[in-house]
């Protein structure tokens, strides 16, 4: 049974669907990488501690959520899982390295459009091969469940930073980034115990 066939609504059933909601985040993320790349000074600082942020918190979500479920899903889920963690990992290093190096630093917008290509090609393995197969072979219920676990934890990044973080550039990768993805996972494990 396919997730969209939960009584024919159509803006409601992608809010309940967890692929749906991940993708969409897909998108956002890759708008941020533009972003990223078009500004410069304040305006890149900004547009990259949003960046982390949202990666932060959709990872940790992926990692929580969609994952466990993917490995017990379907054939070959724990090999695809641990590739998707592999790239994940690769990811997180490049950001604290891009942390470390900060916006103006001329490596800066070569290695983050390295970062962009394989965040990219990861988004598109998770989608064709981890996400169709999740749509595939998992109730809409849990679809629903999932998708409210990763609401809850995309509640946990602010589209703008709130005031006084600005000034924190040494602690946006290493500090915050980690913090933020230990709430996240905390946010997601209550979200999940209560709906599940």
């Amino acid at each position: 049974m396919k997730s969209q066939a939960h009584g024919g609504d159509t803006g409601a059933g992608v809010q309940d669907d967890v692929v749906a909601l991940l993708m969409r985040q897909h998108g956002e993320i890759r708008n941020l990488f533009d972003e990223v790349e078009r500004t410069t000074g304040a305006e890149r600082q900004d547009a990259f501690r949003r960046l982390v942020r949202l990666l932060a918190v959709h990872e940790t979500a992926e990692e929580e959520i969609v994952h466990p479920v993917a490995r017990r899903a379907f054939d070959g889920g724990e090999r695809m899982v641990e590739d998707r963690l592999r790239e994940e990992k690769q990811a997180k290093e490049k950001l604290s390295r891009l942390d470390e190096m900060g916006s103006e630093d001329p490596e800066f917008l070569p290695v983050l459009l390295q970062l962009r290509t394989e965040v990219m090609e990861h988004a598109r393995s998770e989608e064709r091969y981890e996400f169709a197969q999740l749509r595939r072979r998992t109730d809409p219920r849990q679809l629903a469940t999932m998708a409210n676990a990763v609401k809850a934890a995309e509640a946990l990044a602010p589209t703008h930073p709130h005031p006084g973080v600005e000034t924190a550039a040494k602690n946006v990768a290493l500090g915050p980034m980690a913090a933020m993805i230990d709430r996240t996972r905390d946010t997601v494990r209550k979200a999940m115990g209560k709906d599940g």
